[in-house]
């Protein structure tokens, strides 16, 4: 399915990232696997990670490499895009499954563990695919073959976009990671290249980081192979038509995820008064909804 495809997972050297990665090449692609080889908290450096990956990918029948370095530096990601072209000639896709976790209370939570966290998740996905845009442009401008054969990034959010205790530097980055994602998918679209995200579930470290009485699901439930095969399909052929979507998968089930959208307008001719809306807003605009939602289940 994708003979011939180059494609860089970001994060590959463990869980999801090391799932996807097997599985694309099995399918046939050349993966280029990157990892800090960092712990869950983003402590420590290692080669192992991502040289081992490398190792699973062959295994599967791929060809596979080991690119290690910081996902969130602009500097390493373009050095990455072009040491990719020069070893491999293209560049046709990648995902980025690079995170870590530094959970704290909002009023506890401190400028290294907001910082941290954002950096990895969202300022990760800007660096590689900045650098991907500008690559696949200038290509693009340069070679009208190009553009027979569309190019792909696919993101990679959380269900913790929705708000999670705890985590409002993970949930604020993923959040951003799917709005990165719409702007993107927008202004590629003229060369070819699809931008989608993915929101998995499955059981990985960050789940493995829990204390055992509070995670959600086990690794029998959700395991983090289930979700590989979404993300072969995304970048092949067969997936050319599906731009600027959130993808889902988890378990046994895959499918689309809707954008915000208006759920309800109320509308008043000349415009409302502070006092108009304490009169009407609650009781005929928000009429039936669950206007108190710091309740919800994630």
């Amino acid at each position: 399915m994708l003979s011939h495809k180059v494609i860089i997972v970001a994060g590959g050297g463990h869980g999801l990232g090391r799932c996807a990665a097997v599985e694309l090449g099995a399918a046939g692609a050349t993966v280029v696997v990157n990892d800090l080889g960092s712990d869950v908290h983003g402590d420590g450096e290692s080669t192992e990670p991502a040289e081992e990956t490398v190792r699973a990918v062959e295994a599967a029948g791929g060809r596979g490499e080991a690119h290690f370095g910081d996902i969130s530096s602009t500097e390493y990601t373009e050095g990455l895009v072009r040491d990719t072209v020069r070893e491999h000639g293209r560049i046709d896709g990648a995902v980025n499954f690079a995170g870590i976790l530094n959970d704290s209370i909002l009023y506890r939570m401190s400028d290294e563990e907001w910082d941290s966290v954002v950096d990895v998740h969202l300022r990760g996905h800007f660096a590689l695919l900045r650098g991907l845009a500008a690559h696949w442009r200038e290509v693009a401008r340069e070679t009208d073959d190009y553009l027979d054969d569309g190019r792909s990034f696919l993101s990679v959010s959380s269900r913790s976009a929705l708000g999670n205790v705890g985590q409002a530097n993970y949930s604020a980055a993923k959040a951003g990671i799917l709005g990165l994602t719409r702007a993107a998918a927008k202004e590629l679209g003229r060369y070819n290249v699809r931008v989608n995200a993915l929101v998995p579930t499955a059981y990985t470290r960050m789940i493995e980081d829990i204390p055992d009485d509070q995670r959600p699901f086990t690794e029998e439930e959700l395991p983090p192979e289930k979700v590989a095969p979404l993300v072969a399909y995304m970048f092949s052929d067969e997936a050319s038509e599906i731009n600027g979507w959130t993808v889902r998968a988890a378990g046994d089930a895959v499918g689309f995820v809707s954008d915000p959208e208006v759920v309800r307008l109320g509308y008043q001719n000349g415009g409302w008064t502070p006092e108009d809306l304490a009169e009407r807003f609650t009781d005929e605009i928000g009429s039936g909804l669950p206007l108190d939602k710091s309740g919800d289940a994630f």
